[in-house]
Formats: C-alpha cells, structure tokens, sequence
C-alpha cells in the first residue's frame, strides 16, 4: 500500500525528507501543514506533487493521510505527536520525538489507546545499511574496551545567533540547543551499539541564553567509558573509534557513515562500509513503510525500536539534568 502522508514544517530537512519518500516510491505527499501557504506552493513546484495546503493544524490531522512527518521546532513535538495518534495517523517524528521521560511515557499510553497506529522517531542513521555493519563487526570482536563518537558540525544559524537574534535551534524556549540536536546522533549510535549505560554525565558548554552550544558527554559501562563530543557552533573534523584489544573501528562521521574502517591492528585494515545512498533519509522511510504496511512480520522489530527511542530519551534527559539544562517545554505532561 502506498502510504499518503502529511508534512509538518518546510525547512531543509523536511525537503530532503521528501526526496527520500518519493525516491521510495512507497508514499504520496498528499498535504503540507504551514503556517505560509506560499510555501507549500514552492515545495509543490520543486517536487512536481500536488500536496493540499493547510494553515489549520486541526484541519490538516482530519485530512486522509495516514502518515504524519514532524519537523517543528523541537518543543512542539510533543503535542503535535500526541494530536497524531488521537487522529489515527501514524506518525514519524524527528529527533528529539520528545524531551522528558514523563511525555515519552504519555505518548505509550495514546500508543496503547490507538492499537493500530505506529509511532517512529527518525534517527536515521541507525537504519542504514553501514551502521549495521558497525554493529556486526562488534559482535567479531572479542572485547570492547570504549569508544568516542564525534558529532561537531557550525550551524548555519550560528551566525544569527551571534548577530544578537534568537533562532529556534539555540532557543531554550523551543528546546534548542547541541544535545537535542546533533548530540542525539552519537546518544542513539551509544544506546543502539551497547545498551544503557550505567552513569552518565554532560559538560556543556553554554552560550549566553542558557542553551548548550557544544559539550562531552560520558557514558559509563560496566567495562568501558563511551565519549561523546558534540556541538553546533564549531567544526570538526576527528572520526569516531570503536577500541576493541588490537583491533578498532574507525568511522569517518557517527552520522554520516560514509566510511568504516575495521583495523585488524596497526597494519591491516579493510573498508566494511558500502557506498551510501545520496540521500541518507531512503533507508529509515523504507524501513517505516515495511513496518507500517506488514506490522505482523516486523512486530518485534518495531517494538525495539520503540524501546531504543525510549532508552534515547532517558539517557538525554539524564545527560541534560547533570548539566543543569532545563527548558520550559519540560513542563508540559
């Protein structure tokens, strides 16, 4: 079945977010909810679709889509979430899906009273062909003894930021900032690879409103430590590591995932990882769209992933807590 789904948003990442549905070919844009029609119009022009417009959010979630795609600034997630299941639609939510364990447990409870709706948060890393390599390769190898995961990327909005403006990204108010963005890349690629850490700690680095600029965040496991570095007002260009004993995996982009190099040890080492697709968005749509379209074969598989983006959610919100970084969206339950 052909999947008609609904946009919230009109950035990039909502436009690229288009590419890889239709380069699926297994959904429809069939609606685009903005608050300037106009820019509905542009995206129907860019993608040759024929999407209706809707300023109304009430109006768009009555409409005949099945499938919700949510890129509103981070603080917003959570209710429009919620508005989602209410209507039966499923729903696809970029990261973060929400920010406190308390709304990750109230859109279950919403899950539970919708049976039939799915409900996936878009890291899309996770779901392509060369992180689970990564993850194969780790099964190999007879010990892990720590990894570093490296996610620093200058946001184009910094600039603005430092001109004296408040963009949403590095906004408190729309729970802005380096850990509810780039750093859920190297949380999630941490919690997928080896599981909750036992401790964890975040030294962030805060700009001048309160929000986090960039920062290290530690994991501790029962036999190794996890470091993670990220942020949004820098550039880097270290690869991430997996240290097992003479051996290592070496990643190019914890995100990204172009290359992957597996050491044997210092002299030999062989390339694991495939040519990624251009768009890195084409492998979690596709994999959304299985599961949507045959639940009763992919059932397990969907419920770990749900339990994945829970356990996310717990340990961002942890890390956040021992950096005394609080948003007033928090509140909300």
């Amino acid at each position: 079945m052909v999947l008609k789904i609904g946009t919230i948003g009109t950035s990039w990442i909502t436009e690229q977010f288009i590419e890889a549905i239709l380069a699926s070919s297994a959904y429809d844009l069939g609606a685009i909810y903005t608050r300037d029609a106009s820019k509905a119009a542009v995206i129907n022009e860019k993608f040759g679709t024929k999407a209706a417009a809707f300023t109304d959010l009430d109006a768009f979630f009555a409409s005949d889509i099945d499938v919700v795609y949510i890129a509103s600034p981070n603080a917003l997630h959570y209710r429009q979430v919620l508005q989602a299941i209410e209507n039966d639609k499923h729903v696809i939510v970029e990261k973060p899906a929400v920010i406190t364990p308390t709304q990750f447990e109230m859109v279950y409870s919403k899950l539970r009273e919708h049976p039939n709706v799915r409900f996936f948060e878009a890291a899309r890393h996770i779901h392509q062909p060369n992180f689970k390599k990564i993850a194969e390769q780790i099964k190999q190898m007879d010990r892990i003894q720590g990894a570093t995961f490296v996610y620093n990327k200058y946001s184009s909005r910094f600039d603005a930021f430092l001109a004296g403006k408040n963009p949403n990204v590095f906004n408190p108010d729309f729970a802005g900032g380096a850990i509810e963005d780039l750093g859920i890349y190297p949380v999630y690629a941490a919690v997928a690879l080896f599981g909750l850490p036992q401790d964890c700690q975040y030294f962030a680095t805060k700009l001048s409103n309160g929000a986090d600029g960039r920062g290290t965040a530690i994991l501790r496991y029962a036999d190794f430590d996890v470091t993670l570095i990220f942020g949004k007002n820098s550039n880097s260009y270290l690869a991430s590591e997996i240290y097992g004993l003479e051996d290592s995996i070496v990643i190019d982009n914890i995100a990204e995932l172009n290359s992957v190099l597996y050491h044997r040890n210092p002299t030999e080492a062989e390339q694991i990882a495939d040519l990624p697709h251009e768009n890195p968005m084409l492998a979690e749509v596709m994999v959304f769209a299985e599961i949507i379209n045959n639940f009763d074969a992919h059932s397990e598989e969907y419920q770990k992933l749900l339990m994945l983006s829970q356990r996310v959610n717990n340990v961002v919100y942890q890390l956040r807590q021992t950096a005394a970084l609080s948003f007033p969206a928090d509140q909300e339950k």
